[in-house]
């Protein structure tokens, strides 16, 4: 779900990740601008990502800003399109062979990113440039596209063992941390983030949240960087597990889907995985992501009438579960039912020929939101509230893992694509 939100596009992310605009100052050492800002979102309207975490800069100076940031973005994805065609060929006679041909686009565009990171951060320019980072569109439009090559039979088939592992998955995992994080005595707000993200579809769930409780933006930035630090590592460690285990590759999406906090980092994990493992990783996360609305509106009438106490907190109305909703879900079951459509109804030649250029459009989408995953990562944020939240999430991220896992070899071990 980068799950995951700016309009019109998809509420993951960035993302995505994990996924959001950082301030000026080294990856390492600067805190988010926005982390001393006070919120100022009504709970009706979620937190929009970019928006919550990045810097504010004038109209007047925003747009050509904007235009250089987008074409940074894309200059680094033409070159991690570039290395991924071309170092395979270039190590062919090599020791590295085998490592270069395993090695696909989303790890270049990630650390690509990252060392992009590196340079605005020591040129001072990464407040201006922040905003054109927009990993949830681009995550979540490359998502929308993934839903043409998702037959919708597959969808329908899939469908009910994913609610089921995302009820069951969400539910354990958010009681768990809000458990822990009262165990450790942190503030209900930021229990109430890092409990969303962790447990349904990370930054997105956050930014969900943070509108539903009133959470200061350092909250939000905090535990955005949190899921950003975890989020990672897992791109690359549980597809190589899943390979360890022998998981077949319906087990190992359903894993990947279920366990990975951004719909940014499932869709990377899911592409390492293979493509069998991609689609039904990305319906897990897909399922997981329509659930932010109903978290979402849970949460803003707990804390209304039972945190807050406050005799003029206003009533939740039913138009927030749609408001909270997110879109992309619709749009990409909506791909998936034109895309089957249009597979029964000409021929396999012209349905492939189609197929291939909905693939390219993705890949390039996807390449475009990994990147920006890269840039937007910051860590100074992660010792600002001391050692407890870190604490919280990684044993929460623990229990994700394991049972998420099991989860999938329950509801998916005969499953055939």
């Amino acid at each position: 779900m980068t799950t995951a939100t700016p309009a019109g596009s998809p509420t993951d992310s960035a993302p995505a990740a994990a996924t959001d605009s950082a301030p000026a100052g080294s990856p390492t050492d600067s805190a988010p601008a926005a982390a001393t800002a006070p919120p100022t979102s009504d709970p009706a309207t979620p937190i929009n990502e970019t928006d919550a975490l990045a810097p504010e800069p004038s109209a007047r100076t925003a747009w050509p800003w904007i235009v250089v940031g987008l074409a940074l973005v894309l200059v680094l994805a033409f070159l991690t399109k570039f290395l991924d065609k071309n170092v395979p060929g270039w190590l062919a006679d090599t020791d590295l062979s085998r490592v270069a041909k395993s090695i696909e686009y989303p790890i270049y565009a990630i650390v690509i990113g990252l060392l992009g990171n590196v340079v605005i951060t020591v040129t001072g320019l990464r407040d201006r440039l922040a905003p054109a980072f927009r990993t949830e569109f681009f995550i979540k439009t490359g998502l929308v596209l993934l839903g043409v090559s998702i037959n919708l039979s597959l969808l329908v088939t899939a469908a009910g063992p994913a609610i089921v592992q995302a009820l069951l998955l969400i539910t354990t995992v958010f009681l768990f941390t809000w458990w822990l994080g009262g165990v450790l005595k942190l503030d209900d707000k930021l229990r109430a983030l890092l409990s969303s993200a962790v447990s349904i579809c990370g930054v997105s769930a956050a930014i969900a949240a943070a509108g539903a409780v009133k959470a200061k933006r350092e909250q939000l930035a905090y535990a955005a960087s949190l899921v950003i630090l975890f989020a990672l590592p897992s791109i690359f460690l549980l597809p190589w597990l899943a390979d360890v285990f022998g998981l077949s590759p319906a087990v190992a999406g359903a894993w990947i889907g279920g366990n990975i906090d951004t719909t940014a980092a499932v869709t990377a994990a899911g592409t390492l995985a293979g493509d069998d493992a991609l689609k039904i990783a990305t319906i897990v996360k897909v399922t997981q992501n329509a659930l932010i609305g109903v978290v979402a509106v849970a949460l803003t009438a707990y804390f209304a009438y039972k945190v807050e106490r406050s005799t003029t907190s206003a009533r939740p109305r039913p138009i927030e579960l749609w408001r909270r909703f997110p879109k992309f879900v619709i749009g990409f079951i909506a791909a998936s039912v034109l895309g089957t459509i249009f597979a029964n109804s000409v021929s396999k030649a012209d349905n492939a020929a189609t197929q291939a250029v909905a693939t390219n459009l993705r890949t390039w989408f996807l390449i475009l939101a990994f990147v920006s995953i890269g840039l937007e990562f910051r860590v100074r944020s992660l010792r600002e509230a001391g050692w407890r939240p870190i604490v919280v999430f990684a044993s929460a991220t623990v229990v994700n893992i394991v049972v998420a896992l099991a989860l999938a070899a329950i509801l998916f071990r005969n499953f055939t694509l």
